[in-house]
């Protein structure tokens, strides 16, 4: 067998072992999908009933794969608020991505060049996060792109049916559909507070702020993006001061 055979038979065997990876990681990705689709749907009512475009609803989701700050930002443009409100909100929201992405890091297959990493960075969810943490071996990059692809076109899907429906569905169905928003919040919120004393803290500590700044004279008049930036912010300082993590 000459050297060009072997290298033949090697190109093949890599190429198969590649498009396995990103099917494996794609089949473990639609779980997400599926999980996505009714928030998505409800995201893309709300900016549509709000008046946003339906194109332009479309793109936000699949320029931003961020179902949280997604809602918070959208609903700050509907309300009208300052550029500044609205890119300091969805940092404040979206950071965490920012702590995954480092963490991860540390898990995928070297080399990787930065365009990759950065496919991979954009991609980078909560439950995404959690099922690659998870894998036993080092990712490779078409693992990633598998992971992420499904959910990508589940949460684009989900928000273009809820984007187009707004138009068929009534007022009423349009109305409790809403529910799915708060829904979605409790389903991550509950968990985490049950397993955790410090997420139990953090998260009471953030209502009562929100609700101070919410209800308490003169301070009311702080608008609704400013609240969830101030609560967020001092809600995870106390739990920071109050339940440090110690070094191993």
């Amino acid at each position: 067998m000459n050297d060009n055979t072997v290298i033949k038979e090697y190109n093949k065997v890599l190429q198969k072992y590649i498009f396995f990876d990103f099917i494996n990681g794609f089949k473990k990705g639609m779980p997400i999908a599926l999980g996505y689709i009714p928030v998505a749907f409800t995201f893309g009512l709300m900016a549509v009933k709000g008046g946003i475009p339906i194109w332009l609803t479309i793109f936000i989701s699949l320029s931003n794969l961020t179902s949280a700050g997604q809602f918070a930002g959208t609903g700050l443009i509907i309300s009208g608020a300052s550029y500044l409100e609205i890119g300091v909100t969805t940092f404040v929201i979206n950071i965490r991505y920012m702590l995954m992405s480092l963490a991860l890091s540390q898990k995928i297959k070297k080399p990787m060049n930065i365009l990759r990493r950065c496919l991979i960075a954009f991609g980078i969810t909560d439950e995404s996060f959690t099922l690659a943490a998870t894998e036993d071996k080092e990712i490779s990059f078409q693992f990633m792109i598998g992971l992420i692809t499904s959910p990508f076109f589940g949460w684009g899907l989900g928000t273009a049916i809820g984007a187009l429906s707004c138009s068929v569905l009534s007022e009423s169905v349009q109305s409790s559909m809403g529910i799915a928003l708060y829904a979605m919040f409790i389903a991550l919120i509950v968990p985490a507070t049950k397993k955790s004393k410090a997420a139990l803290v953090v998260v009471i500590t953030a209502i009562i702020i929100n609700c101070f700044l919410t209800w308490l004279p003169i301070i009311n008049a702080i608008s609704p993006g400013w609240r969830v930036i101030i609560s967020t912010i001092v809600g995870s300082t106390i739990g920071a001061i109050l339940f440090p993590k110690e070094d191993e």
